[in-house]
């Protein structure tokens, strides 16, 4: 590994130490599916996108629940302490496209249609809102 590309990993490691995620490989549901029910947190408190999400009809909000009860845990190991009523927010999440199988499915005439079946990436970020009381 070259000096410079050294320094920007171990720059990019200790950013990370200060950040508070969780991340979920490989679900197998389409992208686009999944971030419907990702738009519906972005920004919320956490306890309110936890009840927003168990109650969504959507199979996708299994795994994002899931997913930020991870992130939440993740935050309270790194503090040493417990998260307070109103106190966590979900500061940032994304969807990115996973690996896609591709298998065929018999058709009229000898044909075969291509099935495309997505996966998806998530990653949720939580952290404490800064008081901007001035």
């Amino acid at each position: 590994m070259g000096a410079r590309k050294k320094i920007s990993a171990e720059k990019r490691k200790e950013a990370l130490k200060t950040m508070y995620f969780a991340k979920l490989n490989g679900v197998p549901s389409s992208p686009r599916k999944m971030r419907y029910v990702v738009d519906l947190i972005r920004g919320m408190e956490v306890n309110r996108a936890l009840a927003v999400l168990k109650f969504s009809k959507k199979a996708a909000s299994e795994n994002v629940e899931k997913l930020l009860r991870s992130a939440i845990a993740n935050w309270e190991t790194k503090n040493d302490r417990r998260a307070e009523e109103g106190e966590l927010y979900v500061t940032q999440v994304y969807v990115n496209e996973g690996v896609t199988m591709k298998r065929m499915r018999p058709a009229p005439q000898g044909r075969g249609y291509r099935i495309r079946k997505r996966s998806n990436h998530i990653t949720l970020f939580v952290d404490v809102k800064p008081n901007d009381n001035k």
